[in-house]
């Protein structure tokens, strides 16, 4: 004796389309395609170039220090930080560091992708020389 699977309400065993045949399409254009990356994951993307420019000036001795992007910095800036807002922070113990991009204020002070990619790489240099005791121009990434 065999079984049939019970039929759906409407006769069919695929998803339901509209008369014309239209309806439940996928994406115009799939994840690996340029057009599907986020201004997020691009500007991941740039962080995470900068910090491996970066790792051969930290050296062993500050190779524990990670990066990270946050959207906006904290309302509660620390007693030595200035007012304005900042584009990255240095966080953390001796025994825990991080370096802070913030997304938001960086692409708002950049005009195009190429100006967010300098400041990124700015901002990177700045918090490296930061951790090793030197004037910024002396870091180039």
């Amino acid at each position: 004796m065999t079984t049939t699977p019970p039929a759906s309400p409407a006769g069919r065993s695929r998803p339901a389309r509209d008369r014309r045949g239209r309806g439940l399409r996928g994406p115009l254009a799939w994840p690996p395609v340029p057009t599907m990356t986020t201004r997020r994951d691009r500007f991941d993307d740039l962080v995470l170039a900068a910090a491996e420019r970066a790792r051969p000036w930290l050296g062993s001795r500050n190779g524990d220090i990670s990066f990270a992007v946050e959207e906006v910095p904290p309302d509660d800036p620390a007693a030595w930080e200035v007012r304005a807002t900042s584009l990255g922070r240095l966080v953390g113990t001796r025994s825990e560091r991080r370096i802070v991009i913030y997304r938001r204020p960086v692409e708002a002070r950049a005009g195009s992708q190429s100006e967010v990619a300098a400041l990124i790489r700015d901002v990177v240099a700045e918090q490296v020389a930061l951790v090793l005791g030197v004037p910024p121009d002396e870091i180039s990434l």
